[in-house]
């Protein structure tokens, strides 16, 4: 049964594109096969991943029922990739009845849920029903967020949004925890905004990632390249906290899984 984690935050600009595409290159890189899926209307994921344009189906025609999910997926050299482009902006899905709209990407997923080892969804800068999909068929929630005041605004209506789709889509989705990405360690402004971090990551029963993503050039120009971060600049400090990071988050999604089949 394919692992399912979603990147997410309605606040553009955090880093959202940058660690899906790090987390599916990073599992990839160890051994895992992995499926990436763009949620997102700019299409951002699939690019950062190497894919070369879109030019034909997207998870939209999958989501709407078009096609088969099978019949979007492009094969990368690394991971599989479900690219999205522009047209995602109108769904259509809000004209679907209560509980199907919420559930059109679970449905979708469905037949590929055994092929995977992990599924990572990137989604928009929005709490919309693209962001609801993918918490309703996710087992982690990755919320990545910059050093700054206004990165901290919203994660309350997060937290609701958290709360609503646990209660009535999916009690089992958890909150992994807080990446803070573009960090730069010893200034006054990181160190307040990671203890005021701290405080919000208790209110969603969650933690701050012990592994601080530093800006790195090298994050900027892969895409630029046609390549993930780790095949372009393994060197890189910033490249190596992601790399740290990727350890980090398999570490605790391995105990969080022992934890529920012990439970289970």
């Amino acid at each position: 049964m394919s692992i399912i984690i979603t990147v997410s935050n309605q606040k553009g600009g955090v880093g959202k594109t940058t660690t899906s595409a790090a987390i599916c290159a990073g599992f990839a890189d160890r051994g895992a096969k992995v499926l990436g899926i763009d949620l997102d209307p700019q299409g951002n994921l699939g690019f950062c991943m190497g894919l070369e344009g879109v030019n034909g189906s997207t998870i939209l025609d999958a989501l709407q029922g078009k096609l088969k999910l099978q019949q979007v997926v492009r094969r990368l050299g690394k991971v599989d990739i479900l690219p999205s482009d522009i047209s995602l902006s109108a769904t259509g899905l809000e004209k679907l009845e209560p509980g199907k709209r919420e559930t059109a990407l679970k449905e979708a997923l469905s037949p590929m849920m055994d092929y995977y080892d992990y599924i990572v969804i990137d989604t928009p800068p929005a709490l919309n029903l693209l962001t609801i999909n993918a918490y309703v068929v996710s087992d982690f929630l990755i919320i990545p967020m910059t050093t700054d005041i206004l990165s901290l605004v919203g994660l309350s209506q997060l937290r609701e949004t958290i709360d609503s789709v646990k209660r009535s889509l999916n009690s089992n989705l958890k909150v992994l925890g807080i990446l803070l990405n573009k960090f730069e360690k010893g200034t006054a402004l990181s160190r307040d905004v990671e203890e005021m971090t701290e405080d919000l990551a208790k209110q969603i029963s969650t933690k701050v990632f012990k592994t601080k993503i530093r800006q790195g050039v090298a994050i900027a120009e892969a895409p630029a390249h046609g390549e993930d971060i780790f095949t372009y600049n393994k060197y890189s400090p910033a490249v190596k906290d992601y790399s740290r990071f990727i350890d980090e988050i398999a570490e605790e999604i391995e105990e969080n899984v022992r934890v529920s089949e012990v439970v289970g």
